[in-house]
């Protein structure tokens, strides 16, 4: 077993160059004017949501590993599965706001976005085997009831952003609104076992 804290540095590293590239791809505009903001927005927006989701898995993982005392060979694989989908958020994020939303860039963005949340599922599974099925981890996550319900609307985005793009991208919208409500379960755990 090894100690936690190499993978929350590097953890903590990747998020933030992921987010520093998607920052760098917001071009500065040409002209000094309200109109020139204009065909920003789309980018902008798309880079606002997925920094919110870049900051909820970031808050997410941070909670997870709070509660879990050691890391193996298969928890690094785990975390790095998940860090490969976010990695692949800048790309998504960019291509859907410079295409204005269309129907292939939203159900790429929703692919990713579901591929993220399958990694993260992995990810606690793979913990809560080796820390046990007691450990306040396992408690903790229960029945991940938003875990299941957001990898559910993102399957359900995907092949709805080929035909309504706009309310796929409403799905993803509310699914970072359900995350933002803050999650107590690995507080909680941790205040039941004086940690």
């Amino acid at each position: 077993m090894m100690s936690k804290g190499r993978l929350e540095a590097f953890s903590d590293a990747v998020v933030a160059i992921i987010i520093t590239i998607m920052v760098l791809e917001l071009k500065i505009p040409h002209g000094t004017d309200f109109a020139a903001l204009r065909p920003l927005i789309p980018i902008f927006l798309s880079y606002v949501l997925s920094f919110i989701y870049l900051g909820i898995y970031w808050n997410n993982h941070h909670h997870l590993l709070q509660v879990v005392r050691h890391v193996n060979g298969s928890i690094l694989w785990a975390n790095l599965h998940l860090l490969f989908w976010l990695s692949l958020l800048p790309f998504v994020t960019g291509w859907a706001g410079e295409n204005h939303f269309e129907p292939l860039p939203v159900a790429l963005y929703g692919t990713v976005l579901l591929m993220a949340a399958i990694a993260y599922y992995i990810l606690t599974r793979v913990l809560i085997t080796s820390h046990g099925n007691e450990s306040p981890l396992a408690t903790a996550i229960g029945e991940d009831f938003k875990g299941k319900v957001s990898m559910a609307v993102y399957a359900l985005a995907v092949p709805f952003a080929f035909v309504l793009p706009w309310f796929s991208s409403l799905l993803y919208v509310a699914v970072a609104g359900m995350w933002l409500i803050p999650d107590r379960r690995i507080e909680r755990a941790l205040s039941q076992t004086g940690a």
